[in-house]
């Protein structure tokens, strides 16, 4: 038996400042978070996908002893958050004018995309691609 229909994705990237990683996401995906309370940050990013933000603290609260703390990983790339978009040179270009920490620039990869990757304040790695062959 496969598993169920998955009705929405969500990625949750645990971050050391809430506050700096919900600006620096903004200028990143150029709009406002769709939820920001104490504790949590998401943007809505397609019709069945989000990205959420979780300070460091808030999760290690929930996952109480049972995994090492998140502080433990800040700036080791954890993840990769790889995002298709119409025009990889686009969001290359916003994410350098804001100050994104640049890995890899725009390159033809073996698998078909053109990808560029950055990294954001907390080391996750964000990568921006463009579908160069079908």
């Amino acid at each position: 038996m496969t598993m169920q229909q998955i009705k929405l994705f969500e990625a949750i990237l645990y971050v050391s400042d809430l506050k700096a990683s919900c600006e620096f996401y903004q200028k990143i995906f150029r709009k406002a978070p769709d939820l920001n309370v104490p504790g949590m940050t998401e943007f809505i990013i397609s019709d069945n996908s989000k990205i959420g933000l979780m300070p460091n603290n808030g999760i290690a609260k929930i996952l109480s002893g049972n995994t090492p703390h998140p502080d433990s990983g800040n700036g080791i790339p954890r993840c990769e958050l790889y995002l298709v978009v119409e025009d990889v040179m686009l969001e290359f270009e916003n994410a350098i004018k804001n100050g994104a920490k640049l890995v890899s620039p725009v390159v033809d990869r073996d698998w078909g995309d053109k990808v560029c990757y950055f990294s954001d304040p907390d080391g996750h790695i964000i990568a921006f691609a463009e579908r160069i062959s079908q």
